[in-house]
């Protein structure tokens, strides 16, 4: 069963183009990762400063993998950091019960 992991990222306003030019930066991270399904960077319309950063993994199992592999690497690389766009986060986790995807096909990126 697919699980899906939403990381709430409370981002003050002059941050937003810093924190979207940072997963820009390294959208294909994760892509390659063994169990993953999905990702969206999700930018807060209205009301609030939260963006929600949304991935999909084909279990449990393969998100604890990537976390202390790949994830846990990049965060930790080398040299000087840059100070966190992000002022606070929070992980949601959710195990898929229900889904539906457009008729005669699945939903691409982007659409």
């Amino acid at each position: 069963m697919s699980v899906v992991k939403i990381n709430v990222l409370t981002v003050p306003a002059e941050q937003r183009e810093t924190l979207e030019k940072r997963f820009a930066s390294r959208a294909h991270a994760v892509e390659n990762s063994d169990g993953f399904e999905w990702f969206e960077l999700l930018r807060p319309v209205e009301g609030t400063d939260n963006y929600l950063v949304y991935t999909r993994w084909r279990d449990e199992e393969s998100f604890k993998a990537w976390m202390e592999g790949p994830m846990k690497e990049a965060h930790q690389a080398g040299g000087e950091r840059p100070k966190p766009a992000a002022s606070g986060s929070t992980l949601w986790s959710f195990e898929v019960v229900q889904q539906a995807a457009p008729q005669g096909g699945r939903l691409q990126a982007g659409s």
